[in-house]
């Protein structure tokens, strides 16, 4: 697929320097010269329409978990930190309320121009890079707060790896990052698209139809399985498309095209509130904001970004 890489959170080119993970020396000097994201229950520290940076011995980091080392932006060591455990004075009840949480909360350590802030709310005001850095800490850091016990013995564990891995001191297990597959599928029929909505999203927003891989499971399968148990539509050609980086917490989402060679809609309930098919035509004005009963997909998340070049005729 053309553009493929642009989708928000694509590759930037970032040097992670894996080679750099296992040395402690090293790492202790990089990150002595190095800059530091923290991020606060999933918030990435905000300035200005970027990410905002502290240095490794600001006073906001002084309750902070692992340093994870993130790689170089050009010569700049670049680390995240999880400062979860600090307690702001106000806003932190409205924290993953709702659909999107636009609150912002500010560090008495920091001028009021920072603030943290719900990714999905800032990630289109950030450069390539700085979105690739803020997925990578965000979704590296969740991973540590959620797997801080050993799943063979239940032993707690350890950060290792400049952050890029657990251990255990008790049965010697070492855990890695995980990371969910998704596939999220452009359905169409002819000249129209499907989309579906999912129960509890802001009344006439509607997406691309999507779903978990199964252990055993091709991506193709997985898309002709989520499509055919969400919506009753059977599928011929699938093919992959994009992928795209999904920190919320932790998936990849695997973009895909796929021709559906039947069109009466059956609704799984559980899965899906409502779906339908939107010609190209009418899917021009949802686009744009003007359709009267259906709002887009969320602008950065590659459901725009798949409708968006199916538009454009960018699909190949």
């Amino acid at each position: 697929m053309r553009f493929a890489e642009t989708v928000t959170f694509g590759g930037s080119g970032l040097n992670r320097a894996a080679e750099l993970r296992g040395d402690e020396q090293a790492q202790a000097a990089l990150l002595a010269r190095g800059r530091v994201l923290p991020v606060w229950r999933g918030k990435p520290l905000v300035q200005a329409g970027g990410l905002g940076w502290v240095t490794c011995d600001s006073m906001v980091l002084h309750h902070a978990g692992v340093r994870v080392f993130l790689g170089f932006d050009d010569d700049q060591p670049c680390f995240a930190a999880d400062i979860t455990d600090w307690q702001p004075e106000a806003g932190a009840e409205a924290v993953q309320a709702g659909f999107l949480d636009s609150s912002q909360q500010h560090h008495p350590a920091l001028p009021d121009s920072f603030a943290f802030a719900e990714l999905r709310a800032t990630m289109l005001g950030l450069t390539a890079r700085e979105a690739e850095l803020a997925a990578t800490a965000k979704a590296i850091l969740q991973w540590h707060r959620s797997h801080g016990f050993c799943a063979v013995c239940g032993a707690a564990s350890a950060p290792a790896m400049a952050g890029w891995q657990r251990s255990c001191p008790t049965c010697g297990a070492q855990h890695f990052p995980r990371t969910d597959p998704v596939v999220i599928m452009l359905v169409t029929h002819g000249n129209r698209a499907l989309l579906g909505r999912s129960p509890g999203w802001p009344e006439g927003m509607y997406s691309c139809l999507a779903g978990f891989v199964e252990p055993g499971e091709t991506v193709e399968a997985a898309v002709r399985r989520e499509v055919f148990e969400e919506a009753g539509i059977r599928l011929g050609a699938v093919r992959y498309l994009s992928s795209q980086p999904w920190p919320f917490p932790a998936s990849l989402m695997l973009g895909c095209a796929a021709e559906a060679v039947s069109d009466a809609i059956t609704l799984d309930p559980n899965e899906i509130e409502h779906a339908l098919w939107v010609t190209r035509e009418d899917m021009v004005s949802v686009m744009a904001g003007t359709h009267p009963l259906i709002k887009p997909a969320r602008k950065g998340a590659i459901a725009h970004f798949l409708i968006h070049n199916w538009l454009a005729d960018r699909l190949d």
